[in-house]
């Protein structure tokens, strides 16, 4: 049986948190920074800054901080995008027969690229040459020949008969990739979701025969438009949005992109924070926790590093009531469980290493590897799984599109030259507002004094002016401030302290 889904929409002026609750618990969770909006799907004129024959890529000129990093095998020449005709369901990302990137790029050359994964660490982003279009129900791809089916719809019939239909009046010498949403598109609304495509591709050329690169040619939605039209389904029951501008925002999107989704659709308007009142701000903080409880006492260990992300299985508290082996493989197939549910709170992606307490038989080690591919099926991000190696070790890849959670929410810290993490200035000013509504919600007092950190204070009344204003004219507030004591001025725990 089927879960209900919600999603969980907090808005304020300087961030943007979603939530998808599965069965009332937490599986997905996206934040952006009104600071730093996310950049996959932005379509750019870009400029060639350095082409390098030896790794086969590409470095990129976008307009942003940093050089965006091209692959070889996200460049198309001219012969490839033609013999896109000839195989219709080939992704044109998968050819095998490359010119190389010396003969097909030079330096200072303006080509047309889209952002597939956003800037980490100290890289930039990564961009494709092979530009796509999403919609509710289909993909365009403007620059090739082609026409795809999502993976999920497994019916050979259903297959065959949303192909022939999108085939009618799919555009000659241009591409479309059929979404699993269109399984539940009404009649008309696929040819209605192509349309809407081509004029934003229609715009995105306009622009790029005008303007000199590098310059930005389309920019995706906004995340809350963004995730809900990826998300939303049959089995989604409420979109529960706090934020009355952002409520007004997707209604009239649903009214014009999803008919009768509107029924779905909640203004919040409770005595308590949406997430508090959900339970995800308590499941967001064990997410940012290094160790996860199991329920039998067992725990995990997460480590993230910048070349992997690493999981360590303990039994911890757990001895078992029957024998060692029992004992080891049901801490195993627990904290498999919970290892997927915390690639996706916590959008982990890249190498991950998942190191389970040793299993001497290999009927159990079969058994730990099987339950994991099966749990990852829910997952749609794309994994790719190795079986358990000699040292006990699953190696497992995992898409990444966008930074982890503890990357957006976390700076390096400045006292352990970055060998740990602590609360960035922003998140912490984004907890202490929090814990203000938290206070006038409960007590309906309008004078809240607040004790904090200079840096704290400096931030909020310089970068986040426009919180502060919207958070006091939204209670009529009169807060007062005073400065926290020296000696507990470097602590995380005593950035702020809501008085009341």
């Amino acid at each position: 049986m089927t879960k209900t889904k919600k999603l969980i929409i907090n808005a304020t002026a300087s961030e943007t948190r979603i939530g998808l609750l599965e069965g009332n618990r937490l599986v997905d969770l996206y934040v952006e920074r009104h600071t730093k909006r996310g950049m996959v799907g932005n379509i750019y004129k870009a400029k060639i800054s350095r082409v390098l024959p030896g790794m086969q890529s590409a470095f990129v000129n976008i307009g942003a901080d940093r050089s965006a990093f091209l692959y070889g095998g996200d460049v198309m020449d001219s012969n490839q995008m033609a013999s896109m005709g000839a195989q219709p369901n080939q992704d044109p990302r998968e050819l095998s027969n490359r010119t190389p990137i010396e003969k097909v790029l030079r330096e200072g050359q303006e080509i047309c690229v889209q952002v597939a994964k956003e800037p980490l660490g100290t890289k930039g982003p990564r961009v494709t040459m092979v530009v796509t279009i999403p919609g509710r129900y289909l993909v365009l791809m403007p620059e090739f020949n082609s026409l795809g089916i999502s993976r999920r719809i497994e019916d050979e019939a259903i297959r065959k008969q949303l192909t022939e239909e999108v085939e009618r009046f799919r555009p000659k010498e241009m591409g479309i990739i059929i979404r699993t949403a269109a399984l539940e598109a009404p009649p008309g609304h696929l040819e209605k979701d192509l349309k809407y495509l081509l004029k934003i591709w229609e715009s995105v050329a306009e622009k790029r025969n005008k303007c000199a690169a590098p310059a930005l040619l389309y920019q995706e939605p906004d995340l809350v438009l963004k995730t809900t039209r990826d998300l939303l389904s049959e089995d989604v029951s409420e979109i529960v949005v706090d934020d009355e501008q952002v409520f007004n925002q997707l209604k009239h999107f649903l009214e014009d992109s999803i008919p009768g989704a509107n029924e779905k659709l909640v203004h919040f308007q409770g005595n308590d924070l949406i997430f508090d009142h959900y339970g995800i701000e308590m499941e967001l903080a064990k997410a940012m926790s290094r160790k996860v409880w199991l329920p039998s006492g067992g725990y995990l260990v997460i480590d993230q590093t910048e070349a992997l992300t690493s999981f360590d299985v303990n039994t911890g508290k757990f001895v078992g009531s029957v024998n060692a082996r029992d004992t080891i493989l049901r801490t195993n197939l627990e904290a498999l469980e919970e290892i997927v549910y915390q690639l996706r709170v916590r959008n982990l992606g890249g190498i991950i290493v998942l190191d389970f307490i040793d299993m001497e038989s290999v009927e159990d080690q079969q058994r730990v590897n099987d339950r994991l591919l099966e749990a990852l099926k829910a997952d749609k991000s794309r994994t790719n799984v190795l079986a358990i190696n000699e040292l006990g070790l699953v190696q497992m890849t995992r898409k990444r599109t966008r930074e982890s959670m503890e990357r957006v929410l976390t700076v390096d810290c400045a006292h352990c030259n970055g060998w740990g993490r602590v609360l960035s200035g922003e998140s912490l000013v984004y907890e202490m507002v929090r814990e203000i509504e938290r206070v006038y919600l409960k007590r309906k007092q309008k004078d809240i004094k607040i004790r904090l950190r200079d840096d704290i204070f400096e931030k909020l009344m310089n970068e986040e002016k426009p919180l502060y204003n919207s958070l006091v004219e939204k209670y009529q507030l009169n807060l007062q401030f005073e400065p926290a004591s020296l000696k507990s001025e470097m602590l995380e725990e005593s950035a702020y302290e809501v008085l009341g």
